[in-house]
């Protein structure tokens, strides 16, 4: 039987601080594809970076990548010690944060994000929110945003934002949801749409399957989608403000909730169509991840929604 002699590594237990910046180096080559490319992101030679390399797979006693004139690769074992060096550092991520949390005075950084613009209404809530957060902590530097459903999903299960206003129609696993605010959303088109000067009883359901609607884009809830099963969607439109510029263009028909084109309804440039049945529910939520990192703020952003939007926390 054969047995395979093992090279042991001269990496110490624990890892010194010239080991990690050795693999922050290491990190930097890979993630810009060579030694040259990771230059300016280094601030050093590309012959220091290939020093430092060097000292890195002599210590680890591994060749962790290739290199010539087929370019740059990693080898197994390089890949191996990438992830692992990203799950490091990340770890240490997760500690820094653990520890600023831990202090009498939350500071750094607090992300709220939207999925849509917000009303007046809502936006006088949201500033009660703003205005409780500061006074609690007047050293935190708030980050408000608007941004996809899709790219805030993965901003807060990434722990890139800390909460988001959200529609309740699409749930991920790992964030949690907590509904805030509901209304109804109607059916409606522009003074220069076909079905602005017709009576509703004179709008049958072959007219309304044969203009063109408007998606909103993201999955809605069952009463919702048998509601767009009676159009001809052949535009999409995400946010609120987008889908009412197409609706003003008078060519399409959309949904959009009253307090969003209230303004338009007063001076008789929107009209809602069969409102008592074309009509289903928008239900905006509170995300945040359901094992946050820096579990104080969402916890503090969340009492502040709470007493903003007056509604009781579970």
């Amino acid at each position: 039987m054969v047995v395979k002699q093992m090279n042991k590594s001269i990496i110490p237990k624990p890892i010194t601080e010239y080991d990690l910046r050795l693999l922050r180096i290491f990190k930097a080559v890979v993630e810009n594809g060579g030694f040259a490319a990771a230059e300016n992101e280094l601030g050093i030679t590309r012959s220091t970076v290939s020093v430092h390399m060097s000292n890195l797979e002599s210590r680890m006693k591994l060749k962790l990548c290739l290199r010539g004139r087929g370019g740059f690769s990693l080898t197994e074992d390089g890949q191996a010690v990438y992830y692992g060096a990203i799950n490091l550092f990340d770890s240490l991520n997760d500690f820094s944060l653990l520890v600023s949390s831990l202090g009498s005075e939350l500071s750094g950084e607090l992300v709220i994000l939207c999925a849509d613009q917000l009303d007046i209404a809502k936006q006088q809530k949201l500033a009660k929110v703003i205005q409780i957060v500061h006074d609690s902590c007047p050293n935190l530097h708030l980050v408000l945003d608007g941004d996809t459903v899709h790219n805030i999903d993965k901003l807060l299960l990434k722990d890139k934002a800390h909460i988001a206003l959200f529609p309740s129609y699409q749930q991920t696993e790992g964030l949690c949801y907590e509904p805030i605010y509901s209304e109804p959303i109607y059916l409606c088109c522009s003074q220069d749409h076909a079905f602005f000067n017709k009576v509703d009883s004179l709008i049958s359901e072959e007219m309304l399957a044969s203009v063109p609607a408007i998606h909103p884009g993201i999955d809605i809830d069952a009463s919702g989608r048998e509601q767009l099963k009676k159009l001809s969607l052949s535009a999409k439109a995400y946010q609120f403000d987008t889908r009412k510029a197409m609706i003003l263009s008078g060519r399409y028909i959309g949904y959009l909730p009253q307090s969003c084109i209230q303004q338009e309804l007063n001076d008789g440039q929107i009209r809602l169509i069969q409102p008592s049945s074309l009509t289903y529910q928008f239900n905006l939520s509170l995300a945040y991840k359901k094992y946050p990192r820096e579990v104080s703020k969402v916890e503090l952003i969340r009492n502040a929604f709470a007493q903003a939007f007056q509604y009781e926390l579970d």
